[in-house]
């Protein structure tokens, strides 16, 4: 039989090298995949936002109820869209829609998802702002900043929609060019009350509460409104290609899904797409914030009004 050589002996080899070829040794690591997410360097977010984002994901409403959740969702506002074609009025109130929701979040959804929620508003209009106060248009700066549940009503989720148009027909003939002085101001967070005195039955997760709180919501608006509702998150690129010019930084543009706002279909998975949406403004917002601080070689120094 053909002899074979010996294989060498590893252990006689220097450190360095073991190291890199002592697999077992990995292999029996148990690493977290929350943790991993939690020290992911590349997430611009402040950590304690992204402790609270991580908490929310791992609620048990987000392993069991939310699969759950998302397609009795989805087929609902399916049968709820049909049947207003044929049926084409308001079925809901705003006034009322605002109220159930309020409702629902203050009795059925974790504080930390609240506080997400709310937050997601804040940041929203901080972008919107930031675009007016950094071009030529004429626009006056939105208003919709709201710090506790309560602000949650008063038709702040069709306001919150309806800014994202308004910005953008605001910069029809507009040239979007870097400031000779950049305005950074208003991008902070106020302090917010997500009511956590108040009992709760249940603390759902947010994508499970957005899943629940997307059927209210296609009941209480005419088709036209659901689909410009739901259109508003395709703007996402649309606003991440502006700031990336105004602001002369690429890094906007590494979030961007190629979802393209001349790709008018309505028929997604809108409580994902939110999420997702809500992210994407958190990490514009954070970019935003460190450009302002001059953490980036291509920031101004900040000007706080």
């Amino acid at each position: 039989m053909p002899s074979f050589p010996k294989l060498p002996d590893l252990t006689a080899v220097p450190d360095r090298v073991t190291e890199f070829v002592r697999v077992p040794e990995f292999v029996k690591s148990d690493p977290s995949m929350w943790e991993a997410i939690y020290s992911d360097p590349s997430v611009p977010l402040d950590r304690s936002v992204v402790r609270q984002i991580i908490n929310d994901q791992r609620r048990l409403s987000r392993r069991w109820i939310y699969p759950i959740a998302r397609v009795l969702s989805r087929v609902l506002v399916a049968i709820i869209s049909v049947v207003k074609r044929v049926l084409p009025f308001r079925w809901m109130t705003l006034h009322t829609m605002d109220t159930l929701c309020v409702w629902f979040l203050r009795t059925f959804v974790s504080p930390d998802a609240v506080e997400l929620l709310i937050r997601h508003f804040v940041v929203e209009t901080n972008l919107v702002n930031f675009i007016i106060r950094n071009t030529d248009t004429t626009m006056e700066p939105v208003t919709l900043r709201p710090e506790s549940l309560s602000g949650l009503g008063d038709s702040a989720v069709v306001e919150h929609d309806v800014n994202v148009y308004d910005v953008l027909i605001a910069l029809d003939g507009v040239e979007l060019k870097p400031p000779t002085v950049f305005d950074w101001s208003q991008l902070d967070i106020p302090r917010l009350d997500a009511e956590r005195h108040h009992r709760r039955l249940i603390r759902l997760d947010i994508q499970t509460a957005l899943c629940f709180m997307n059927i209210p919501f296609s009941m209480a608006l005419t088709v036209e409104e659901y689909r410009r509702a739901v259109h508003s998150i395709r703007f996402d690129d649309s606003f991440l290609e502006i700031l990336a010019v105004i602001c002369d930084d690429d890094t906007f543009r590494h979030w961007k899904l190629a979802g393209m706002s001349l790709w008018m279909d309505s028929n997604v998975d809108v409580p994902r797409m939110v999420y997702r949406h809500a992210l994407v403004c958190e990490y514009a917002h954070a970019r935003l914030v460190k450009l302002a601080h001059g953490e980036y070689p291509r920031a101004t120094p900040a000007r706080f009004d």
